[in-house]
């Protein structure tokens, strides 16, 4: 009786898994409290997204041992964001709407949690600085954007670097867990830059965009798709010529919405709502409440398996259909070996006279990069940066310098540049690995790579 009284701990799920061994334990593994408690003391896991599949993820981590976490988005909380994103409220003194998400997610996980660090971050994924990727062990990804996806894979794979036999170093690679759900549909994927394929190398996995003639748009919608896709295709370029339109600034798709009522009351057709047009100009599935916390738990588990080894990784994409009864599958995709992203590297030679400026347009000429308004960063350093101003004009005398001088005189070295690249027909943010080589300096020989200078 003494013992069914006695208090159980809170670790004891957990300590099923770390303080024993198993069959299906990796070769790192090594069982005991010390294990545990360095993965709650050391370890240091970044979120990217606290939406509907965020917020679930946020909660898992820190009920799976880690007490070191952050949570970056971007997005601040909306009324329809409330039936499925279970951390927000908007009930009495708790009202929620109009607050940044990642600040309210933080907050309220904390307040559960007990012993729990978690930093919100209030801010697109492009405005941090490379390195503010590079404090973490493992980026966790609950996102609903396939761009954004693409940006964080290059940032984490801008990490890895290969030795001279093209060979990952394993201190420099970046783990991911991505996980998405589209209604009752999910996926959940372990990416390790340079062992798993990488999100780039399996980007035909996604189905690409619904795309509506524009005669019909123009002359004859049917259905509140159309009349959206008219606002934000059409109307939105007449009005506003040459600005861009942002689907993640709030002003841009309430005019959008706007518009878009304005052409369904002309013909008739009902159906226009906000989180409908929000759905149609960002091609969102609406997310299921249960899904979510399915592909989250997968995910919190990949989590604690790479970071523990206590049981092999997921080899290497869980796909999850709810629709119809229940149907789960393990898919182990091929690495694309050529993969421009988590590859060695697009290789380029160079004259040591090349200016940074002469470099940065060669960038936009290559076939392999058609990368515009670049900017270009060595290790650690920055060596041009397009925006903010302040920086582009901090960074500016570099344009005339040698790229040579530039990067220390080296003979060869990684690069990372970061810009606009046009990708099926659109402009998308792309950050890509180069692999520099400077003819004439020592050492280096004529190579028949060469994109001239």
């Amino acid at each position: 009786m003494a013992d069914l009284e006695a208090p159980q701990s809170k670790t004891r799920d957990l300590d099923k898994l770390l303080l024993r061994a198993g069959n299906l334990v990796g070769p790192d593994f090594y069982p005991g409290a010390e294990l545990r408690d360095d993965i709650r003391d050391y370890v240091r896991i970044l979120v990217v997204g606290a939406g509907g599949l965020g917020c679930e993820l946020l909660k898992d981590l820190a009920l799976s041992g880690f007490r070191n976490l952050d949570v970056i988005d971007m997005d601040r909380i909306e009324v329809t964001n409330l039936n499925r994103q279970f951390l927000f409220r908007q009930i009495l003194l708790l009202e929620d709407v109009g607050k940044p998400k990642a600040e309210v997610a933080a907050k309220r996980v904390m307040e559960r949690v007990s012993g729990v660090e978690i930093v919100p971050h209030f801010s697109r994924i492009e405005d941090k600085e490379l390195e503010f990727y590079n404090d973490f062990n493992i980026i966790a990804l609950g996102l609903d954007s396939i761009e954004a996806r693409r940006y964080i894979n290059g940032v984490a794979c801008g990490f890895l670097e290969y030795d001279e036999d093209d060979t990952p170093r394993r201190e420099t690679i970046k783990p991911m867990v991505d996980g998405g759900t589209e209604g009752f549909k999910g996926h959940a994927r372990v990416i390790v830059p340079g062992v798993t394929p990488c999100f780039e190398c399996t980007i035909w996995l996604f189905p690409p965009q619904v795309k509506f003639p524009l005669c019909t748009l123009a002359e004859t919608p049917r259905n509140a798709a159309h009349c959206i896709e008219y606002a934000h295709l059409i109307k939105w370029h007449e009005v506003h010529g040459g600005k861009s339109f942002d689907p993640d600034e709030p002003d841009h798709m309430k005019w959008v919405y706007d518009e878009a009522i304005k052409r369904a009351e002309l013909f008739g057709i009902p159906g226009v709502t906000y989180s409908f047009t929000q759905g149609v100009v960002k091609n969102i599935i609406p997310a299921i409440a249960s899904t979510n916390a399915i592909i989250s738990a997968a995910c919190a588990l990949e989590t604690l398996k790479i970071v523990s080894g206590c049981s092999k990784t997921l080899a290497n994409y869980l796909t999850y259909n709810g629709g119809e009864g229940l149907h789960t599958k393990v898919t182990e995709f091929v690495r694309d070996q050529d993969c421009l992203v988590c590859g060695p590297g697009i290789l380029i030679e160079l004259d040591t006279s090349i200016t940074l400026q002469k470099f940065i347009d060669m960038l936009e000429e290559h076939p392999k990069l058609l990368l515009s308004k670049a900017s270009v960063k060595h290790g650690k350093d920055s060596l041009y940066m397009q925006a903010p101003p302040v920086l582009e004009e901090m960074h500016r005398p570099n344009l005339s310098k040698p790229l040579y001088d530039l990067m220390g005189r080296v003979q060869k070295d990684t690069v990372h540049v970061f810009g606009t690249a046009l990708k099926n027909e659109e402009k998308q943010s792309s950050l890509t690995k180069l692999r520099v080589v400077f003819k004439g300096a020592d050492g280096v020989t004529d190579m028949d790579t060469a994109i001239g200078a």
